[in-house]
């Protein structure tokens, strides 16, 4: 039996467990909740109270969570003591239950720790941040054709600059680290010329592993297996032009991924090029074939012609048999895309994309901006996902000013609670909530931060409000 120093954790129901890095799921789980900080006081009762009763209605008291209150944020520094924002008894619950929910925390400023969100991605080892952005009819959006947009971001969770190996431009070991870097190690690369780091430099160390980044992709892929047609479809996203060695290795464990390990699910972009023009001219030669997919290749020197066609040759020699006369159609479609272009993408092209596999501080980026584009923060649901654990959450900040006025929008913790729902197999509860949100809103049924963008504006519901009319429309 786990201890707790603070907690009371419920007399009935059932820990979830993992087992091959999935959820092993009972009929009343426990499940642990933080209610957050600042609007937290508002959103999580509402998300709670659709929650449980799309879970009712959905199995007529068959199923039901047993809901577990522990803390992080302003509210354990209330419980526990100052500077305790994450205490031991909350990653004690955590790590027993397996998975959580939790609104929005406060950032620590001045002690404790960097960030809560981080750190608990890290403790957890949840290393893949996914976040769907995807529209409802009605959400009043600054686009044309918002509807065009429905992505998955999985964003890389536990390295890259978030790991958050740093030191300040006056830090003396900073300093000494720096020193180094110019004396030795930059003269010792031989490809780096005259480089130097300036005096008052602040460092940061950006770490991408191969491991790290092949577990990431490889859920993104298998997601992609679970959507049809069209949706199979996963980018890689980079800035592998710049950072060759750690943006562009990630690309380059995705394709060695997405060719090895589901050789016979997955097909990237290049080969299908190559499948495709074989497909439409059985007669073309392998150097046709490769002026097809190398437009440029006339003007190559003869050692990378020989390059190009050695590739054709392989492509159809390999996998022509099973993944050729359109047969890859059916299958993932791997490519890759790099960072900056993709913010453009999402805006003018966004139907030709489905999963956007990232790195940490890229898919921070491209996450936000994709929920900008269907009705902001406010409807971007969040999950943090790992092989022991998972953790649900709003994706927005404290907003303190609005806090116990009823009035803040809870769909993103509402929507993470879909995505939990969902996570542990429950999808006929989560189809209601989804349902029943869809319906409010093409209703204009709408909190004030949605209602004051319709047209023309229309009297918002309170926070509670909006939950209430969520669960009208479950019949």
């Amino acid at each position: 039996m786990v201890k707790f120093t603070k907690l009371n954790p419920p007399n009935q129901g059932t820990p979830i467990h993992f087992l091959d890095g999935k959820p092993v799921v009972p009929n009343d789980p426990i499940i642990p909740f933080i209610r957050g900080d600042g609007t937290g006081v508002d959103i999580w009762p509402a998300a709670k109270r659709v929650i449980d009763a799309a879970i009712e209605k959905a199995y007529s008291g068959n199923r039901r969570i047993e809901w577990f209150k522990i803390y992080a944020g302003d509210e354990a520094c209330d419980l526990y003591g100052t500077f305790q924002y994450l205490p031991e008894d909350t990653i004690k619950a955590i790590r027993t239950y397996g998975v959580a929910i939790k609104g929005p925390l406060t950032t620590p400023i001045g002690g404790g720790i960097r960030s809560l969100n981080v750190a608990l991605r890290q403790i957890f080892d949840l290393y893949s941040c996914v976040r769907p952005c995807r529209y409802y009819a009605g959400t009043p959006s600054p686009h044309k054709r918002p509807e065009d947009l429905d992505v998955v971001v999985y964003r890389e969770n536990t390295e890259d600059i978030y790991m958050g190996i740093e030191w300040e431009a006056n830090d003396p070991i900073g300093e000494k680290l720096r020193n180094h870097l110019n004396s030795e190690v930059i003269p010792a690369n031989g490809k780096l010329g005259e480089r130097y780091i300036p005096d008052g430099s602040g460092i940061g160390i950006k770490p991408v592993s191969k491991q790290g980044s092949q577990r990431h992709i490889r859920k993104a892929i298998q997601h992609a297996l679970r959507l049809e047609n069209k949706k199979r479809h996963v980018t890689l996203v980079h800035k592998g032009n710049i950072m060759k060695f750690t943006e562009g290795a990630f690309r380059d464990w995705g394709y060695e991924l997405a060719t090895t390990e589901f050789r016979n699910e997955c097909i990237i972009e290049r080969e299908s090029w190559i499948l495709e023009n074989a497909d439409k001219n059985p007669n073309l030669t392998i150097e046709d074939n490769a002026k097809l997919i190398d437009p440029g290749y006339e003007g190559l020197t003869s050692e990378k012609k020989e390059s190009i066609c050695e590739e054709v040759k392989k492509v159809i020699d390999s996998i022509g048999a099973s993944h050729g006369s359109g047969k890859w159609h059916q299958m993932v479609m791997v490519d890759d895309r790099i960072a900056d272009s993709i913010f453009q993408q999402i805006q003018t092209r966004p139907q030709e994309y489905s999963i956007l596999a990232t790195l940490n501080l890229n898919g921070d980026y491209i996450s936000d901006a994709a929920a900008a584009i269907v009705g902001g923060l406010g409807m971007a649901p969040g999950a943090n996902i790992g092989d022991e654990a998972a953790i649900f959450e709003a994706t927005h900040g404290t907003a303190p000013k609005h806090a116990g006025l009823d009035r803040i929008n809870p769909g993103s913790v509402i929507l993470s609670g879909v995505m939990m729902l969902e996570f542990l197999g429950w999808q006929e509860a989560a189809a209601l909530i989804t349902k029943g949100l869809s319906e409010s809103i093409a209703d204009k049924q709408v909190t004030y931060d949605l209602a004051r963008l319709m047209e023309p504006p229309v009297h918002p519901l309170s926070c509670s409000g909006l939950a209430s009319a969520i669960i009208e429309r479950f019949d």
